[in-house]
């Protein structure tokens, strides 16, 4: 089974020295097929470059991308599993090391042919405390998807983290990937295990594949301010109901409760709610269209696949 690890930065040149070689030092011990790491670098302003090249030196099997403009998240990983051979893809962030032998559990998991994606147990560091993190839970409520950090004790996730998890690439490409009218970033891995879910396949977590991530070094933190956060978060969360919500009753919810809604960032003068709403209709076109695409492959209903991931 061949392996192909898929980093995309924007301005990491302080992380990519310290926690590219500690990815190259997992996958040497790796003996049952080929690997490689792909780094797409989408238009840093630093020297991540630099690095890179400095870096593809040392290690033959290092292949390094850079976008013409800066895209987001969505784009560059797209980009990276599209110039991968592997037959399983491995995402990870620039602010994310594998602890050693994560490997060998996460890759079982796969022997099961259903099996999509699998999520990495994060040891993330959060104002200096560990947080343990990599499992997701959530409910429709109020018209939207709502989610939260679920105990890393079982098995069962609702998504696969797109900076610690693993993926099948044959069921990636069926699914179309990371949809990139979620970029800059967010919501896309959500999305792609939803559908994932909803066609039929499976994601899981494995606790025994660890891996670091420390939180607060991330670019998203550099470049945007919480209020362009919220903003493209609210967005993105009214792009994924209309993409995914098919059940008629979830449907009519969400309309019903959306006064209630807009009542509420009223009263706490929530701009970002507002702006990210009407930010999302400019795009209806484009999620309508695509939605049509991905809804051809669901086998099952959002009451279906819910009901497993509430707790």
């Amino acid at each position: 089974m061949n392996i192909s690890v898929v980093i995309p930065n924007y301005n990491g040149e302080g992380l990519l020295g310290k926690n590219l070689p500690k990815v190259f030092e997992e996958l040497k011990s790796y003996e049952k097929g080929k690997t490689e790491l792909i780094v797409v670098d989408d238009k840093s302003e630093d020297k991540s470059i630099e690095i890179l090249n400095q870096l593809s030196k040392t290690y033959e099997n290092l292949k390094v991308f850079e976008n013409e403009k800066n895209l987001g998240f969505s784009s560059s990983v797209n980009t990276g599993v599209k110039a991968s051979n592997g037959e399983i893809i491995i995402l990870l962030n620039t602010d994310v090391y594998p602890e050693k032998g994560f490997l060998q559990p996460l890759l079982k998991n796969f022997e099961d042919k259903e099996v999509f994606a699998v999520g990495c147990l994060e040891k993330s560091l959060e104002k200096d405390k560990i947080v343990l993190r990599g499992r997701g839970l959530g409910k429709w409520e109020r018209g939207f998807l709502i989610h939260r950090k679920g105990e890393v004790d079982k098995k069962n996730t609702l998504w696969a983290s797109g900076g610690s998890s693993a993926f099948r690439k044959t069921i990636w490409d069926e699914l179309g990937g990371l949809n990139e009218l979620y970029n800059p970033f967010y919501w896309e891995d959500i999305d792609l295990s939803y559908r994932a879910l909803k066609s039929g396949y499976k994601v899981l977590f494995e606790p025994k594949s660890m891996v670091f991530h420390e939180h607060e070094k991330g670019a998203i933190k550099s470049k945007y301010s919480s209020f362009e956060v919220r903003q493209i978060a609210y967005r993105n969360q009214f792009i994924f109901v209309r993409e995914n919500a098919t059940d008629i009753d979830l449907k009519i919810k969400h309309i019903l409760w959306l006064p209630y809604h807009f009542a509420k960032a009223l009263a706490t003068s929530d701009r970002a709610f507002f702006l990210g709403y009407f930010k999302s209709l400019v795009l209806l076109p484009k999620v309508i269209k695509s939605s049509f695409t991905y809804q051809r492959g669901f086998v099952k209903k959002d009451s279906e696949v819910i009901r497993n991931y509430s707790e």
